[in-house]
């Protein structure tokens, strides 16, 4: 493994069918002030009204609304998910430093080992177009423009998402697919198909190789995602190990993976980053708008994000949805049940739903005993009236972004400043020579609590920062 190339040679034929083109230019708007037409700069995109220029990433257009503070956090994250496999790595060192490791154990450690050594070397070159050393992203742009990657997810936080679309089979990636085609019905012409959240690729890839439609755009906020993306479906063969999270056999433990997919894609077929809750697509520009495994995982509520889509769709055009319905947001009112989210489009200007539900197979790789069973929620609905479009999506309330405000000293911040006060108490009172009990006793002559309550506490707090420190997440 040592020394491969994540990427093979494309095959004869490959025609280039991908990247920003005309074929796209009068499908976008600047994602900062929704004007257009954006023009194509050779390389790059400019909005005239704003006097600013959006890069491409290897020929992908980069459409965030704080474009160069968002290559900068990428760059940063990218950073940190390579120094997190060396750290690994290095981990794995001081275990194989064990004379007692059974003969069975030293092999699998010392294969893991060269994997991650591979690993790390594979993903530098497919994340070579963001080019980590460039980090020159300016958080204040944030503030400004209200606009943040999410804080949970990383380069490779959907990993494994990648081998189940483009080297697991065709099971989960066909259950999709059928489970479209279901509330399509006989309703097969797509005309311009926008992918919101589409990943790694592959749903966008089947719709426009299967169905009848013009044009495809698969919008994601990721760039590992959308690099492998482009690379398989313009007929390269990429290698990644996967790490199963519970393999079957000691050879599963990581597995050296292919990835391709099942023809080169045909001409109108495009990739963007970007934010889905700030589209960087004129308004009414297309026909079929599909939101796969979405609705319940981005952070505004489904009563907001359904006009968003409207705006974006010609009259009678199509939304389809696909995925799971697991809304898990503060606030367990938006947290809808699937009778009520037919409720929220039949409201927003759309039909009333068609919807499927079936179980499919979700994550099931079969090198690991992990995978389940989801019951998706499918649903199309025609576009019968336009609605008010919601304000531009806002991260950041006004008392971050320009520091004029009082902070609001809201109940969960009054609990966090507490507990921050509490915990760096504790802290603090680590000398290398206290112990607990000595710990407990300070608290009870600080008042803070009896001796009794606080020996637990400070127990459980020091379990918790133990296990934190002990423990290591892997792909």
């Amino acid at each position: 493994m040592a020394g491969t190339s994540p990427v093979k040679a494309k095959p004869n034929g490959y025609t280039a069918a991908m990247g920003a083109s005309s074929d796209l230019r009068n499908l976008l708007a600047c994602p900062r002030c929704d004007k257009t037409p954006l023009s194509d700069g050779g390389g790059h995109w400019h909005c005239g009204a704003c006097k600013i220029d959006f890069p491409s990433v290897d020929g992908i257009p980069w459409l965030f609304a704080e474009p160069q503070a968002t290559l900068g956090e990428w760059r940063g994250r990218l950073q940190f998910a390579l120094q997190k496999i060396s750290q690994d790595a290095a981990g794995l060192d001081h275990e194989l430093d064990d004379d007692g490791l059974r003969p069975l154990t030293v092999r699998r450690l010392e294969r893991h080992r060269k994997a991650l050594d591979d690993h790390r070397r594979n993903l530098q070159k497919i994340l070579q177009p963001l080019d980590v050393q460039s980090m020159t992203g300016n958080y204040e742009t944030y503030l400004a423009l209200r606009t943040r990657l999410p804080s949970d997810q990383g380069l490779t936080t959907y990993y494994a998402n990648i081998h189940r679309d483009w080297s697991w089979g065709d099971a989960e990636n066909a259950a999709a697919m059928e489970q479209v085609r279901a509330v399509l019905r006989e309703n097969a012409e797509l005309g311009n198909i926008l992918v919101l959240g589409a990943g790694s690729g592959r749903l966008a890839y089947d719709l426009h190789m299967q169905m009848s439609c013009d044009r495809t755009v698969a919008l994601d906020f990721n760039p590992m995602l959308l690099l492998v993306a482009q690379s398989v479906t313009r007929g390269n063969e990429l290698e990644l190990h996967e790490f199963p999270i519970a393999p079957t056999s000691l050879e599963d433990d990581v597995i050296l993976r292919t990835l391709a997919a099942p023809e080169p894609v045909r001409e109108g077929f495009h990739l963007v980053l970007g934010d889905a809750l700030r589209p960087p697509f004129a308004a009414k520009s297309f026909d079929t708008i599909v939101t796969p495994w979405l609705i319940d995982i981005v952070t505004e509520d489904l009563s907001t994000l359904a006009p968003r889509l409207n705006a974006l769709l010609t009259p009678g055009g199509r939304w389809v949805n696909f995925g799971s319905l697991a809304f898990a947001g503060p606030n367990r009112a938006s947290r809808y049940s699937p009778e009520e989210c037919k409720t929220i489009v039949a409201e927003c200007g759309f039909s009333e739903p068609c919807v499927s539900e079936t179980t499919i197979p979700y994550m099931c790789s079969p090198a690991s005993r992990h995978g389940r069973q989801e019951k998706v929620f499918t649903f199309s609905a025609c576009k019968e009236r336009d609605v008010a479009p919601p304000a531009r999506y806002r991260a950041l309330p006004d008392w971050i972004v320009t520091g004029k405000d009082p902070v609001p000293l809201t109940p969960e911040f009054r609990t966090q400043a507490m507990t921050t006060q509490i915990y760096s108490f504790i802290m603090s009172l680590i000398d290398g020579k206290r112990t607990l009990k000595d710990m407990a006793l300070v608290l009870e002559k600080q008042q803070l609590m009896s001796r009794d309550e606080a020996e637990p506490a400070i127990r459980s707090f020091l379990t918790k920062m133990y296990d934190d420190a002990q423990r290591q997440s892997g792909f």
